[in-house]
């Protein structure tokens, strides 16, 4: 028997389907990597393909080393496979013919840092303001213009009639002409020089047209408009292209995947052959047939249904708490029992949408000494923001904190260089004085002459923390509005930076409990408590501790027991997905519920609170509606909460609009939330008034759309660009 007889059916049906272009859909945990594997033997051993001849991209140097010592290990040649990511197998070709660019090969590759400070003198250079253009936001558009091969020209004539973007195309072109002039690649480029190269030097296309009889792209879901382009200019000599994904895990549209590369395969390439790997060999039918059911719910999407030979297993559990901090003790109680009988911790996983909710669940588990660790992130306390944000409190309450001192002089940038912090500390050790204490006597330290005002205003501004007299909720939301640190993540506006202020808001909330749940709290009380929680987050040399991820980073793993938290509409799907009005949104989001789920082999919990602490505010929200499209019969429901939502979860399923399962507002209890505004209610405001919105700022309302059961409003912010939203959510008043 050969190795290839220990395959099922339809993965040996796409080992030996070898000619021509192939899209295998293969579903979680169905054995892709054991087909692409098989497969590249099966060319070699079987059709006589020479190693060199075969490249197969993968989007990890992880997978591709596994793809290689897997070959190696069935036939001793995997070393010869050209086995790459895209942006090493870029580099490699790059390496041999950047001086038709106008580069040397030995050109230097920037990482993402280096790329603000270069962006960061062109703003510079270019006399516009930095806090009008962020070096983040501003790298966050040019990235998005390398990922669609929008060039600089391109750009600019993209840009005319909107000045933000005609300065950003200024930028862009600067920013290019310097990282030329300095020899140098950022990781954007790497992929659209390779394209450049193919396009404009048709003879080095042609050789490697030739070289690679047959390739092969993992996660094909993930790729963007510019990893398509490569793959399609590479394979069109040979047209042996085999592509391998699934459309029900493309979770990564945030950063550039297309999902239209892989539902549109067969309309790029004629006579397309598909295979779809259905069979699961990861977990058990209950929790298949409620992927299943759930992902079924999207509309753009190649039909499959996975199914397994496994046993059906245990029915998912589904538990409504009253808030957070009940869900995460219920989870971290039900890890307890269960890990009493092996003691396999790292048999746990908590997925969870956004990295702010870790916080809660971190802190029950230490209470617990339970041991865990953060994949894909890093624990809460750890994080520069919540760093950021607790070294001002901890110089409030405590003015000798040199190191908290030094940590804050210049975040946010306040134009405090290195320079004049050095000056600062040689006068202090000089005056056996504190850091602090030194920024008052800015006058007489020499040589700081420039930046003097700016260290006084400083000092005063701690100061007027130092005596301010509200509750520590206030003083941190002043520290926060006075210092410009949420405005500058607002303006910002990246994934980045919405998820740092996502993590500020729990840590507010983090203050609000310990302020309304201690008789008398105290900010040294407070600063206590955190540290404690902080010194003790360690993980075992063994790692045989529970893992807590986002369900972005979860892609691609496995565990024998999943909890998947924060099960409820605005939360997950996140509110933003929600207010778009655009289903294609909800959709992702859907299908980020199908990966958490499908990563679970034989246990599953889900859970939801009834009112969740975000921002200092208790708000209410509904379960989610995914939770709908599980049938009752796969499902225990443990709900001990009556009557807590007003919305019961069936109700979701039978209208899927947003609307129909919004978050509620509890009668008399503080609890605040939005509330739609219906379609005969009168606006304030009408297209072409000026309104104020709570963090975009002013903006031009240029339509008003009915639509369900609320209004639709199209907003042009000078800040941010134009921005539909609806008008229950949006909170806009008429200016």
């Amino acid at each position: 028997m050969s190795k290839y007889d220990l395959l099922n059916p339809m993965q040996k049906q796409a080992v030996v389907t070898t000619e021509g272009p192939l899209l295998i859909i293969a579903g979680a945990g169905s054995g892709k990597t054991r087909v692409l594997t098989h497969r590249i033997a099966y060319l070699i051993e079987e059709k006589n393909v020479k190693p060199y001849n075969i490249m197969a991209i993968t989007f990890t140097n992880k997978a591709a080393k596994e793809m290689r010592e897997r070959v190696d290990s069935l036939i001793g040649q995997g070393s010869d496979v050209w086995v790459s990511t895209f942006h090493s197998s870029c580099v490699r070709i790059l390496r041999r013919y950047a001086d038709k660019l106008g580069f040397d090969k030995y050109f230097t590759i920037y990482d993402s840092d280096d790329s603000k400070k270069i962006i960061r003198e062109c703003i510079k250079q270019l006399n516009l303001d930095p806090k009008q253009y962020k070096e983040s936001a501003v790298l966050s558009a040019i990235s998005s213009a390398k990922n669609e091969m929008i060039t600089p020209p391109v750009f600019a004539t993209n840009a005319m009639g909107d000045y933000r973007k005609e300065m950003i195309a200024k930028i862009y072109t600067l920013y290019q002409d310097k990282l030329r002039k300095s020899n140098a690649m950022d990781f954007g480029d790497l992929l659209t020089k390779a394209v450049e190269l193919f396009t404009y030097h048709p003879e080095v296309l042609k050789q490697y047209q030739q070289l690679f009889q047959y390739i092969m792209v993992d996660e094909y879901q993930d790729t963007n408009s510019v990893q398509f382009m490569l793959v399609d200019l590479l394979a069109r000599e040979h047209k042996n292209l085999c592509v391998v994904g699934d459309d029900d895990q493309s979770i990564y549209k945030f950063r550039g995947a297309d999902i239209k590369n892989i539902l549109n395969f067969e309309k790029n390439y004629k006579n397309t052959k598909i295979i779809k790997l259905e069979q699961n060999y990861r977990s058990t039918s209950n929790i298949l047939e409620a992927a299943n059911q759930v992902i079924s719910n999207n509309s753009k999407r190649k039909l499959k249904k996975l199914w397994t030979e496994a046993e059906a297993g245990e029915k998912l559990v589904y538990k409504r708490l009253s808030s957070e901090k009940e869900e995460a003790a219920y989870i971290a109680a039900q890890i307890m029992q269960k890990s009493k009988e092996n003691s396999n911790y790292n048999e746990f996983a908590i997925l969870y949408r956004t990295n702010a909710q870790s916080r809660v669940l971190e802190e029950r588990l230490i209470s617990l000494n339970i041991p865990y660790r953060i994949v894909g992130g890093v624990s809460f306390y750890q994080r520069k923001e919540i760093k950021d944000v607790l070294a001002y409190l901890r110089v409030v309450a405590n003015e000798t904190d040199n190191l908290s001192v030094k940590r804050i002089i210049n975040v946010p940038r306040r134009g405090i260089g290195d320079a004049t912090v050095d000056k600062i500390e040689i006068y202090a050790n000089a005056n056996d004085m504190s850091f602090f204490k030194a920024l008052s006597n800015a006058s007489f330290i020499s040589d700081i002459s420039r930046a003097e005002k700016k260290v006084t205003d400083f000092y005063k501004l701690i100061m007027s923390f130092v005596n301010y007299e509200g509750s520590l909720t206030e003083l941190l939301q002043t520290i926060m509005e006075k210092t410009g640190y949420r405005r500058e993540l607002i303006e910002e506006n990246t994934d980045e930076a919405k998820d740092r202020l996502n993590n500020i808001n729990e840590l507010v909330s983090k203050l609000a409990d310990y302020q309304d749940n201690t008789e008398e709290p105290t900010l040294n009380g407070f600063l206590e408590e955190v540290s404690l929680v902080a010194d003790v987050d360690q993980y075992d040399e063994n790692n045989n501790s529970v893992v807590l991820m986002t369900l972005h980073s979860a892609k691609g793993l496995e565990f024998p027991c999943v909890f998947l938290c924060g099960m409820e509409d605005g939360l997950f799907p996140s509110y933003m997905s929600m207010s778009t009005g655009n289903e294609e949104d909800i959709e992702e989001e859907r299908r980020l519920c199908y990966v958490g789920i499908t990563r679970a082999e034989r246990q599953l919990w889900l859970t939801s609170a009834s009112s969740r602490m975000t921002n200092g505010q208790t708000m209410a929200n509904p379960a989610s509606r995914f939770l709908s499209e599980i049938p009752s019969s796969l499902m225990i429901k443990e709900d001990n909460i009556k009557d807590d939502s007003k919305i019961p979860i069936s109700y979701a399923r039978k209208n899927n609009s947003f609307f129909k399962s919004q978050p509620y507002q509890m009668a008399k209890t503080g609890v605040k939330t939005a509330i739609p505004v219906s379609n005969s209610a009168v606006l304030e405001y009408g297209e072409g008034d000026i309104v104020k919105h709570k963090v975009f700022g002013m903006g031009q309302v240029e339509k008003i759309e009915h639509g369900g059961k609320d209004y639709q409003v199209t907003v042009n912010f000078p800040s941010v660009g134009v921005k539909k939203m609806f008008a229950g959510l949006a909170g806009l008043k008429k200016s």
